[in-house]
């Protein structure tokens, strides 16, 4: 018999009750890392990891309805989050493309926290038009040797594997020529530089391959056949922890409520504004449900992911601003929460560029969702 949705969250209540994470080490971020990986590994040990992959690696093949239980329960007790973009990103693609050896040699590991992962796609001549991406794979033997640079990978200064995409086709191949690399980043020839953003964090960083050598085993899918992966890749990318981030903004949203309780009545352009983002919110996560349903149903989030990476982005900017604007001086005091809000203001405005540009979104939005046509190549003027 299903378990049912009560007896799930009392079953993953009484876990969580037993087993606190504790608060976050105020130290380094690899002191943070090592916090997050221990709580992955307390979770894949006692049966709580990976709601929706296979139970054969260590999942927990929930059924939908308890993944949204799952993720809402975890974003209201405020566990840490999961180091790197494993099981979010490159997990799901192993999943559906990788080989029996690839499975069982990175999935437990990954969903464990044992090996931390980062994404190694753009590069500073190819991101937003990432099928001109230049790092080269050159095969000789049984091993490709990788020569080039990634930049703006997310936990790459705490990750023992990225997932890459490299040249294996000619120069001018495009996507015609890419394939999926995982290549581990403690090997001979790399070197990952943390990249420094104006909220003084350190969030991304800069991969260079200097004849990097990487087993052949370690390609996913056929050479020169990493687009169409990397395209599932992607969607993962823009639809991973869909129900984990609405619950995590629905959850700040109460912080800045909590705060307009605290100090009294707001003026009532202010309150439109909390009114706007508050629908927003509710939107956000019932979009989610949407997104993740259908990567049950089909197995890729599909064009609707582009959807929900736009509109994430935008209510991140809007939450922000408005959450920023109610503190006043107080968001200048560093420590606080009002203060985190300061930094989370200077921080989202790199949120409609990560992963893919407002602009590409929108563009993907109206040709596969809207079915609009594309725009006609531009005639260069005769001279």
């Amino acid at each position: 018999m299903a378990e049912s949705e009560s007896a799930f969250r009392a079953r993953l209540g009484a876990f969580l009750d037993a087993h606190p994470p504790g608060p976050p080490p105020r130290g380094s971020r690899q002191e943070r890392a090592g916090w997050q990986k221990a709580w992955a590994a307390t979770l894949y040990d006692n049966g709580f990891a990976g709601p929706h992959w296979p139970v054969a690696y260590g999942g927990m093949d929930l059924p939908f309805d308890l993944q949204v239980c799952y993720h809402d329960e975890m974003s209201r007790r405020r566990v840490p989050p999961f180091p790197g973009n494993g099981p979010g990103i490159c997990g799901p693609t192993l999943i559906r493309y990788g080989s029996d050896d690839q499975r069982a040699r990175f999935l437990p590991a990954m969903l464990r926290g044992d090996e931390v992962w980062a994404q190694g796609f753009s590069e500073p001549g190819a991101g937003s038009d990432l099928p001109s991406l230049q790092t080269r794979a050159e095969r000789h033997g049984g091993e490709y040797v990788v020569t080039g640079g990634k930049i703006w990978s997310s936990h790459a200064d705490i990750a023992d594997f990225t997932f890459a995409l490299v040249r294996t086709g000619a120069a001018d191949s495009r996507e015609r020529g890419i394939s999926y690399l995982l290549i581990d980043l403690r090997s001979p020839g790399v070197s990952v530089r943390p990249t420094r953003d104006m909220s003084g964090d350190s969030q991304f960083s800069e991969i260079t391959f200097d004849e990097v050598r990487v087993p052949v085993a370690n390609r996913v899918g056929e050479e020169n056949g990493g687009w169409r992966i990397a395209r599932t890749a992607l969607g993962h990318e823009r639809a991973a922890r869909t129900l984990v981030n609405a619950a995590e903004y629905r959850r700040r949203l109460d912080a800045v409520l909590g705060h307009v309780r605290e100090n009294g009545p707001v003026d009532p352009w202010m309150r439109d504004r909390l009114a706007r983002v508050y629908v927003r919110v509710r939107i956000l996560w019932l979009n989610a449900v949407r997104t993740v349903e259908r990567i049950q149903t089909t197995g890729e989030a599909g064009a609707s992911s582009s959807v929900a990476r736009l509109y994430q982005s935008l209510l991140e900017q809007e939450l922000y601003d408005v959450a920023v604007d109610l503190a006043g001086p107080a968001g200048l005091l560093p420590g606080t929460d009002r203060g985190a809000w300061a930094k989370g203001l200077l921080r989202t405005r790199a949120a409609t560029i990560g992963a893919g540009t407002a602009e590409i979104q929108r563009n993907t939005i109206a040709e596969q969702v809207l079915g609009l046509p594309r725009d006609a190549p531009r005639k260069e003027p005769r001279p």
